[in-house]
């Protein structure tokens, strides 16, 4: 991994599946940790048992015992950190976790490595950069540099780390990074020796868009059967139908006749589970819609019900419309006393999530819809989600709160003639 020695602090791996890529970044934290002493380093992942069987009890001990035969290190599986010879520490944590999050927000660290980074939100990287800020040397006092590292199976190319790292851009407005700061390399199967011939024949054997992301490492233009795309497409019938990109503008128009926010609750009460999706939108005279803003969190339903009432606020929404899943009569009580006057329109998930999602997607073929500047993590659950079903790592919260906003200002819900079902 010649871009492990990159200057770059930023340095991002990707490519197919099982080409060693946690391996790699594994032994660079390691190294790292063994250079400098009584320094600190973090290991994350999306979901906190995932970084803990795979990572910290798996590939960990394989790559020591490779790269480092005979040292002992300490570890602490309650705690979930090593502590090397040197002294220094490398702690292991699940995104989804907040008692650990809590825990490494209140350290420092020299290297964070982010593993399976198609799982983890655009939202979550600038408040884990913000504790890349350990200052400490190496043994023959030099100072070690900061990086973060990070790697995927690659998705679409409309995941925050193909905007960063290959097209130079800042995910949340478009502005070009300094180019210096960011470094990647690809990996592939074909790269490691140790995998054995038929698994290469399986890959082989893949699908084609499957063998691109699997075997070959690319980023899909679009994911197979996604509902909505970054870029123009063109349709089987040969339509012209406009991506996400085409139809973004600066700013909406003054004065819109509705503004709604949709609500997808979860069952989270703001320590683990899935986020609270909230998206703003509103549609103007000629029922052309806009989406405004995505204030998605993973709050107690006191704090998001205080995000809806501020959002509302903003915005002038006329309505909240909130899934009534996880309760609807909590739902509806912890609205009200966030926002007393609000109206509050509570709807049931009768029908899968891409079968409401279809007539939305539909809209923004017709070129019906625009997005209000970049909303990343909004876009990338849109793009993943496909007629098979959300193809993301976690659920498709925000995409769902677009939906039914949506749904509220546009009607898209069937409409059946009564005359024609009685005969």
């Amino acid at each position: 991994m010649t871009a492990a020695t990159s200057p770059a602090r930023h340095i991002l791996a990707y490519g197919g599946s099982r080409s060693g890529k946690t391996m790699g970044f594994c032994y660079c934290v390691a190294n790292r940790g063994m250079m400098a002493p009584n320094s600190r380093h973090l290991i994350a992942r999306l979901h906190n048992i995932d970084v803990r069987q795979s990572v910290m009890l798996d590939t960990w001990r394989k790559m020591m015992d490779l790269a480092f035969p005979g040292v002992a290190y300490e570890t602490n599986k309650t705690d979930q950190y090593v502590i090397l010879p040197t002294g220094a520490e490398v702690w292991f944590s699940g995104l989804d976790d907040k008692e650990r999050v809590d825990k490494i927000l209140g350290k420092e660290f020299a290297t964070i490595y982010v593993n399976e980074a198609s799982q983890v939100s655009y939202e979550t990287i600038p408040i884990l950069r913000t504790r890349l800020a350990q200052a400490c040397r190496k043994s023959d006092g030099r100072p070690l540099a900061l990086k973060a590292y990070y790697d995927l199976n690659p998705s679409g190319k409309g995941h925050w780390t193909y905007r960063e790292f290959v097209e130079g851009v800042r995910p949340e407005n478009g502005l070009p990074i300094e180019p210096d700061s960011r470094a990647h390399v690809v990996l592939n199967p074909v790269d490691n020796p140790h995998l054995p011939a038929e698994y290469h024949a399986e890959l082989d054997g893949l699908p084609d868009k499957q063998r691109q992301r699997f075997r070959d490492g690319k980023y899909l233009s679009e994911v197979p059967g996604a509902l909505w795309s970054l870029s123009d497409r063109t349709a089987d019938d040969g339509r012209n139908m406009p991506g996400i990109e085409s139809l973004r503008v600066q700013s909406a128009p003054t004065e819109l006749q509705r503004v709604v926010i949709g609500v997808d609750p979860s069952g989270s009460n703001g320590t683990t589970g899935d986020i609270q999706g909230i998206v703003v939108a509103g549609v103007d005279k000629e029922g052309r819609a806009y989406v405004l803003a995505d204030c998605s969190c993973r709050l107690s339903p006191d704090g998001w019900a205080r995000v809806v009432a501020n959002a509302a606020e903003k915005y002038g929404a006329d309505r909240v419309v909130a899934e009534r899943n996880f309760g609807g009569a909590m739902v509806e009580a912890v609205l009200k006393s966030a926002a007393p006057k609000m109206p509050v329109k509570l709807v049931t998930a009768s029908r899968g999530k891409v079968v409401r999602a279809e007539p939305i997607a539909a809209l923004y073929e017709q070129g019906k819809v625009s997005h209000v500047g970049t909303l990343p993590d909004l876009e990338d659950q849109m793009t993943m989600t496909t007629t098979a079903g959300f193809q993301g790592g976690s659920s498709p919260d925000r995409m769902d709160a677009l939906v039914w906003a949506l749904t509220e200002l546009t009607d898209t819900r069937p409409r059946f003639d009564m005359r024609k079902l009685l005969g």
